[in-house]
């Protein structure tokens, strides 16, 4: 079976299946002739248990020793509801906080900002943990750096091969042998070549960071 037929019959992306053959939770065979990924029964059974147990957010390192027998499906769940009872006590303490913010009529200028983010820091320390969203304000900056580099490397490549290409023409009797020309106009080829996958890199690195796993996947 094709990666493609078991995204269908699972429901589960491409990008997801590869992600958790990554993660060591499937391992499908290799065809000995093409060496592409051939899924069976026991891999779509597997990827289905994954995603009924992703889907109550159950951690990838739990679901690996639910697979390995070190834990069984009940030890994995009381230990699940443990990490859920403390986040639905997180989230009525933000709830609270927010009811008492909703019965505010004053203009946030005039709220006491200090005070209340004492207040959450008192509760912070007894164990409550808040959403912090800051963590994805600056997501976005994470991305600004490798693509204006990504950008200025290309455009200064480019423009490196087109003055060489231009300059070879111009003067076809001063331009050295063709060869050494194709090689010359070639190197900021591969620069860019490289610059472009690192980029890619770079961006898969980020996707896969330990902030944004559980939400992705």
């Amino acid at each position: 079976m094709k990666i493609n037929e078991v995204e269908a019959q699972v429901g589960i992306t491409k990008k997801n299946i590869r992600f958790y053959e990554e993660q060591g939770l499937i391992a499908p065979r290799r065809n000995s002739e093409n060496g592409y990924r051939e899924y069976g029964p026991r891999e779509v059974d597997q990827l289905r248990q994954v995603k009924l147990l992703r889907k109550l957010g159950v951690p990838l390192g739990e679901i690996r020793k639910m697979q390995s027998g070190a834990h069984t499906v009940g030890d994995g769940m009381r230990r699940h509801l443990v990490t859920l009872e403390r986040d639905k006590k997180n989230l009525e303490q933000s709830i609270q906080l927010c009811r008492t913010l909703s019965d505010k009529e004053e203009r946030l200028d005039d709220l006491d900002a200090a005070a209340l983010l004492e207040q959450m820091d008192r509760l912070e320390r007894e164990g409550t943990t808040f959403l912090n969203k800051q963590v994805e304000d600056t997501k976005r900056l994470r991305y600004v750096a490798p693509a204006v580099v990504t950008v200025i490397t290309v455009a200064l490549m480019a423009g490196l091969m087109a003055l060489m290409i231009w300059g070879f023409t111009i003067d076809s009797e001063e331009a050295p042998p063709l060869p050494l020309v194709v090689v010359l106009v070639a190197i900021p080829g591969v620069i860019i070549l490289g610059v472009l996958l690192a980029l890619i890199q770079r961006v898969q690195e980020i996707e896969k960071g330990e902030v944004d796993d559980a939400k992705k996947y």
